[in-house]
């Protein structure tokens, strides 16, 4: 196989996951969101920000966690917050993996990335929301800790969670290296 023809199978097989982690962040989010002030927290984001962080990339799990934002908020299962609060997550989990813990562990230890999405969803994606997007929908959150709060909640369970199933993966022989075809 030339090596055209295997980047094009292992951007298939991209497109695939992403596909299918936005289907199941969508399909889960009416099960697991709740209240935080004016926004509503999902685990199943940070879970799939998690996921897609190390599987896919930073790139992919902004793109990813747009789509599952976008169809939350249509939904009625996420509100403007899912933007600001979902995107940053992913990227970082994506950031600290690859050019960091990968390099440093050189086997599945690396997954303890996944334990970075609460930077990215907590201390910025919290303080984005607090400072740019509730004064633009005119809510008044004059408490930066609730959000910090709340949303630490939120993304610690679903780093939790997205880190045994990709701890299962990589020990059942489905790491990244394996279903991509590259490091």
């Amino acid at each position: 196989m030339s090596d055209e023809n295997i980047q094009r199978k292992s951007r298939s097989i991209e497109v695939t996951l992403a596909a299918i982690l936005i289907a199941l962040g969508v399909a889960l989010s009416p099960f697991t969101w709740f209240q935080v002030g004016p926004s509503k927290a999902n685990p199943t984001q940070h879970m799939i920000n998690t996921i897609a962080g190390i599987m896919l990339g930073p790139i992919w799990s902004i793109i990813i966690a747009f789509f599952i934002g976008i169809i939350r908020i249509g939904l009625g299962t996420g509100t403007i917050f899912a933007i600001p609060g979902g995107l940053p997550g992913g990227f970082i989990v994506g950031l600290f993996y690859h050019y960091l813990f990968k390099k440093i562990f050189k086997n599945q230890n690396g997954l303890i990335a996944a334990f970075t999405e609460p930077i990215g969803t907590v201390l910025i994606g919290a303080t984005l929301s607090i400072y740019m997007v509730a004064p633009l929908i005119g809510s008044k959150i004059s408490n930066l800790i609730i959000f910090y709060i709340g949303w630490l909640a939120s993304s610690l369970t679903g780093c939790i969670i997205g880190f045994i199933i990709l701890l299962i993966l990589y020990k059942t022989g489905y790491s990244r290296e394996n279903i991509l075809g590259k490091p």
